[in-house]
């Protein structure tokens, strides 16, 4: 069996692949093995190659900036676990822009979050169900949803379980603020913890 993965994909490209087994998404993964900045999924045999853009990076960086400084001024410990490999084998395969385990460490974390630019928020969201994971939000168009893992299921949250306390007003509005002033958004962040 050989990967057929012949497209060349540019920055902001999504490129998806229909009828693939599982031992195709295998080996497109082992394919790419050492490239960066390219995210591969999997889900109902298809396989998505994602190449974020900047704007995209940049807005995952700083959220991802202002979780962990939340987490270290309340003093709750962390492991960020970044864009690393969420899968259930045979099923389904993910990578979040940002996740994190918090407390301890856990082979799925409690966390995953996604920047989304163009389209994708609910299929992804059926992803992670799969992958049961415990909190996921998204960031489109300056504002977050969060959904939290409850009885099977997702629902929308209010505020996060994972980390209580998080004004996400506050978070969001830093996040927009970094667009033009990073040090000014975590001086802000800051102040309002």
């Amino acid at each position: 069996m050989t990967a057929t993965f012949n497209r060349r994909i540019e920055a902001g490209q999504r490129i998806t692949y229909s009828d693939r087994t599982w031992a195709h998404f295998k080996l497109m993964q082992q394919s790419l093995e050492g490239v960066s900045g390219v995210h591969l999924s999997y889900f109902k045999g298809e396989i998505e190659l994602f190449m974020p853009g900047r704007d995209h990076e940049i807005f995952s960086r700083i959220i991802g900036l202002l979780i962990m400084l939340f987490c270290i001024e309340r003093g709750i410990r962390f492991l960020p676990t970044g864009s690393m490999t969420q899968e259930k084998k045979g099923e389904c395969a993910i990578e979040a822009d940002e996740s994190y385990c918090i407390g301890d460490r856990k082979s799925t974390p409690d966390l995953s979050i996604e920047v989304v630019f163009t389209s994708g928020s609910e299929t992804k969201l059926a992803k992670y169900q799969v992958l049961e994971v415990p909190e996921v939000w998204f960031w489109e168009d300056g504002v977050f949803a969060l959904y939290g893992f409850i009885d099977g299921n997702y629902q929308r949250l209010a505020q996060s379980r994972i980390l209580p306390g998080l004004d996400i007003d506050l978070l969001t509005r830093c996040v927009l603020m970094a667009e033009t002033n990073e040090l000014e958004a975590i001086a802000t962040f800051r102040q309002g913890l």
